[in-house]
């Protein structure tokens, strides 16, 4: 699986819990969840549920501490699919 086709399937996994629809149309890599996308922490709790769900990883404390960016969320995701296999 590619960062892109992860990219995409985010945005639908962030998009109930982003308060800036605008910025959810053209996010990148480098988008922040909180700055841009306005996830309050909360919702990333529920963000990583979501994602483990989807993707049947699990993502530990240390990994969560690494997600404050698109990118490293793709990052994490691709790393514990990794791991699993």
């Amino acid at each position: 699986m590619d960062r892109q086709v992860i990219l995409e399937e985010l945005k639908k996994v962030l998009a109930p819990y982003t308060v800036n629809k605008e910025a959810l149309n053209s996010i990148n890599e480098e988008t922040s969840l909180t700055q841009d996308l306005k996830i309050n922490s909360a919702n990333l709790v529920d963000i990583i549920i979501d994602a483990e769900n989807k993707y049947d990883i699990e993502i530990d404390m240390d990994a969560a501490e690494k997600i404050n960016n698109v990118g490293s969320c793709i990052d994490v995701i691709l790393e514990k699919m990794k791991e699993k296999n």
